[in-house]
């Protein structure tokens, strides 16, 4: 297990069972979750097929070899990469529990979302929940490595809803971005604006609300949603897929609430604004001064 998901770790190296529960564990309901993977050192090398992803995310897939040798190997990252895969791919109340047999720490990692259900109870991954736990991953990324709450919108590989309620669409009720792709291959990982967006304008979690495309390399911004993604039901608040290279692959459609969304003259300089002599957040005289 190499390459792009191995960098999409969160803030700070390993911890031990209790502060990573603690630290990952999730808000209210199991799509209101907290985003952190910096995206610095992403690759688009894939995942490789030799670990988790052929022996699947069960006890025995955790108590290979291979996945050891790994995990010994990769210590300062592998134990919060590992709290978002299971976040990702396993279901609330579920959880996946290892110990080091370099360290002799034990971890307990807790599920969510629940997104690929075959690769959760020991199976392969299929190609859909490759794609499926990638846009999770993704869709958690943040430029600046920061912890943000955001709901999660979708569905399952299984084509199951991710369960949400009127009152987390009111509470996280910015929209802001669609992510899809696939990690386990080299095809890449895609975001796109779920909202009109300005020049003017910046956000605490940056990649899916950019005009950049390679604001947040390797994750490339296509644009918006609605060029590339449908909804399979028009009433839904998520897209359910998206083309993109003549491929299709499941989304994820994520908001936030909006005091994550700045703008250039609110009176404020925010971290995400530079100073300058224009309007926009690259160059905001009103906030930042010239």
């Amino acid at each position: 297990m190499t390459g792009a998901l191995l960098a999409l770790v969160g803030c700070g190296g390993a911890m031990p069972e209790d502060a990573l529960e603690a630290d990952l564990a999730a808000v209210d309901q199991a799509q209101q979750v907290n985003n952190g993977l910096s995206t610095n050192g992403l690759s688009t090398n894939g995942l490789s097929t030799n670990g988790l992803s052929t022996n699947g995310l069960s006890t025995n897939g955790l108590s290979t070899n291979g996945f050891n040798d790994w995990f010994s190997q990769n210590g300062d990252t592998a134990p919060t990469l590992m709290a978002y895969i299971v976040k990702c791919a396993v279901p609330e109340g579920q959880t996946r529990t290892f110990q080091s047999t370099a360290t002799g720490t034990k971890y307990t990692w807790q599920g969510s979302l629940g997104l690929a259900p075959g690769w959760a109870s020991g199976k392969p991954a299929t190609v859909t929940e490759q794609q499926a736990v990638s846009a999770c991953l993704a869709a958690h990324a943040n430029k600046f490595g920061l912890h943000i709450e955001l709901s999660v919108l979708g569905r399952t590989a299984e084509g199951a809803a991710i369960p949400y309620s009127a009152e987390e669409l009111s509470q996280f009720s910015a929209k802001e971005a669609c992510f899809f792709g696939n990690l386990f291959t080299t095809d890449g990982l895609f975001a796109a604006r779920d909202r009109d967006f300005s020049a003017a304008e910046s956000s605490t979690r940056a990649c899916g609300l950019t005009l950049k495309a390679d604001t947040c390399a390797p994750i490339t911004n296509l644009g918006s949603c609605a060029q590339f993604c449908i909804k399979g039901d028009p009433s839904q608040p998520y897209y359910t897929q998206c083309t993109y290279n003549g491929k299709t692959y499941p989304a994820l459609t994520t908001r936030v609430k909006p005091t994550e969304l700045y703008r250039c003259g609110d009176g404020v300089c925010q971290f995400t604004e530079r100073a300058g002599s224009g309007t926009t957040a690259d160059s905001c005289r009103a906030d930042c001064g010239a």
